[in-house]
């Protein structure tokens, strides 16, 4: 696929004719993935319209939310230098062991209220202890049956005796990012593999759970490392795809790190809608900081977002987000219809 020059006039065709062809069941290769994130800024509007042409056909105009519970914070044995909550960071955060019935339920209150469909449920950790697991074992079918939320459990690495247990609780999806491509991951992480990762997504996948399973961006990694990411999803078969932009939170490893426009993050975006054309595709953490006013231009690619505050950074104000979907002339994907909607 050759692109035309920044200094030649944007050929308005491009875009949409490979999202034509997508839409035709033909997948995009690496190089044309890798000239979707290269793509000359003065392309963005037409790349973005193409995207949306390929998110239109799966999803309308419709967006999903999903609200965010840190029922565990800090104390962490795992080095990931990204993370304000591993033992290599410094950040101040709240520091906390599982939070109660009572806690936790009232964060499913929270996400009700605030119009999410699904309540994701995160604890710090490289793996879930026996307690923990039975809280959410118990926790899970109340929550369900007051709030009539779907339940996505982000606890670390599972063997397939945990994964089995969450399904039968009544987990509907497990969240286990790979975070970065398979080459990249050892530069920000030591302390487990990215084959680690990769084998708490099978021991999902084994359980019946949904996969849900993306990234981050802007950790140091270059274009090839994040085609790779999409394409590793892609082969994958994950159902959800959650797209985070690093915040470089000062006491981390990676707090001097700002690498990222919000050009390229919509780029990125694209790309990965392109890649992973019928996969739900969320923006997820640093939305706010890297898209700033460019924000609702992320929802022609992406389908979903997070409402409310992340793990340990703040998000923008729920009406805000709601504003911005009503400006847009899209919907809240609410939660009767969450039940009909599969992928």
């Amino acid at each position: 696929m050759t692109l035309p020059s920044t200094s030649d006039s944007p050929d308005v065709n491009l875009w949409t004719t490979l999202a034509d062809r997508v839409l035709a069941g033909s997948p995009i290769d690496r190089e044309e993935a890798l000239a979707i994130l290269q793509s000359p800024d003065d392309q963005l509007l037409d790349l973005l319209s193409a995207a949306f042409k390929i998110r239109f056909k799966w999803f309308g105009k419709q967006v999903q939310l999903y609200f965010l519970m840190n029922a565990k914070s800090g104390l962490c044995q795992e080095d990931c230098g990204y993370c304000s909550q591993s033992k290599t960071s410094d950040a101040e955060i709240p520091k906390y062991n599982l939070l109660d019935r009572k806690q936790l339920m009232a964060g499913a209150q929270a996400a009700a209220q605030q119009k999410a469909g699904t309540y994701c449920i995160v604890i710090s950790g490289r793996s879930p202890t026996d307690r923990e697991l039975r809280a959410v074992e118990t926790l899970v079918p109340e929550i369900k049956s007051q709030y009539k939320l779907k339940i996505c459990a982000c606890l670390g690495l599972l063997d397939d005796q945990q994964a089995q247990r969450l399904k039968a609780a009544g987990v509907d999806r497990v969240n286990h990012n790979v975070n970065t491509s398979h080459s990249f991951y050892e530069e920000i992480c030591t302390t487990h593999t990215y084959q680690d990762r990769l084998d708490t997504l099978q021991a999902v996948r084994n359980s019946g759970l949904e996969l849900c399973s993306g990234g981050i961006i802007g950790m140091g990694e270059d274009d090839t490392h994040v085609v790779d990411m999409a394409f590793e999803l892609r082969d994958l078969n994950v159902q959800s795809i959650p797209l985070n932009f690093l915040n470089s939170i000062e006491g981390t490893p990676l707090e001097n790190i700002s690498l990222l426009t919000p050009t390229y993050c919509l780029k990125a975006l694209a790309m990965f809608r392109f890649v992973n054309p019928d996969r739900e595709l969320r923006i997820a953490g640093g939305r706010e900081l890297h898209l700033g006013s460019l924000q609702p231009l992320g929802l022609y690619a992406a389908n979903s977002i997070f409402v409310g505050d992340y793990l340990t950074t703040k998000g923008q104000a729920a009406e805000a987000d709601y504003q911005m979907i009503e400006d847009l002339g899209f919907e809240v994907l609410e939660n009767r219809e969450l039940a009909t909607t599969s992928l």
